[in-house]
């Protein structure tokens, strides 16, 4: 089974998930009486879009370079990372802004309903099987060099956080009684802001890609130390390395022997490019510039 393939089978099984979920949990929160439940029903509605926009992007993503692209269209993956991001962002606001105006009415002394357990098993329920799709998801993100299907995973993961807080408020309210049925929206405050952190970790990596943002340095220094491990080279210099969706692309200097032969000298480069897609994979662009050594007498 080749990528583009495996990324749909598990963005499919995530898919089912998601609205599978959506379902209960708006039954649940209707039937339940929770306000919380729904909202977590209206973040599994977000979590269906966005596996909708992976499938979308992943399979425009996967067509070789033509005559508009001449680096292929790896990017559009991390657009979809992108826009991942951004609605996790939506999400995450969504539950602040719903948990805030429900702390002030009960500061201003409206009594909170107190949900039913109907909403308390669908968020346990919610719990495992998010945080199940979240390992199965990342696990296959991660083994495809996926950063879209990586940034769903996380969406999984954000899901089960904000079942966690649904549980946590609803709970409360049933064990403690009307009193503290705030436990709800203070819970899905504290969630939405652990969404934040995670949507900007996710809109940072995709933005940076975009903008063309060179591989970590200790990335780089592993590059160096391959091309310094040709004893006939010296001075490498102008490394400049970026992500294309799933592949990287490196390009660097060196110094031969200005009276090598050119297909020695071609050989040696070659010989590099081999060991570095070797270690970073056989779908790295690779860019050698050949240059003389500097005269060494004074």
């Amino acid at each position: 089974m080749n990528r583009e393939k495996q990324i749909y089978k598990v963005t499919l099984a995530g898919s089912a998930g998601n609205l599978a979920l959506m379902s209960l949990k708006f039954v649940a929160g209707v039937l339940g009486r929770s306000s919380a439940m729904i909202a977590d029903a209206v973040h599994s509605l977000s979590d269906f879009f966005t596996d909708i926009i992976v499938l979308l992007f992943v399979k425009v993503s996967a067509k070789p370079q033509d005559a508009s692209h001449d680096y292929g269209h790896g990017k559009f993956e991390t657009i979809a990372t992108l826009f991942i991001g951004l609605a996790l962002v939506a999400a995450a606001i969504g539950i602040i802004v719903s948990g805030s105006v429900k702390f002030a009415h009960w500061l201003g002394g409206e009594t909170l309903v107190v949900p039913g357990k109907l909403a308390l098993w669908a968020a346990l329920v919610s719990i495992v099987v998010k945080e199940l799709l979240y390992r199965y998801t990342v696990a296959a993100g991660k083994k495809l060099e996926s950063q879209a299907l990586v940034a769903n995973a996380w969406h999984h993961r954000s899901d089960a956080l904000s079942s966690i807080g649904a549980a946590i408020g609803i709970g409360g309210a049933i064990l403690l009684g009307e009193r503290w049925a705030v436990l709800d929206p203070l819970a899905s405050i504290v969630v939405g802001a652990m969404l934040l952190k995670v949507a900007w970790d996710l809109l940072k990596g995709s933005t940076g890609e975009l903008t063309d943002g060179s591989l970590p340095e200790e990335t780089e220094r592993e590059i160096e130390d391959i091309i310094r491990s040709f004893p006939e080279i010296s001075e490498p210099h102008n490394l400049r390395t970026r992500r294309i969706g799933n592949r990287i692309a490196i390009e660097a200097h060196v110094r031969l022997d200005g009276k090598m032969s050119l297909d020695e000298a071609h050989d040696i480069v070659t010989a590099i490019e081999h060991r570095i897609k070797d270690r970073f994979g056989k779908a790295t662009l690779v860019t050698i510039h050949m240059e003389p050594q500097k005269n060494q007498e004074n």
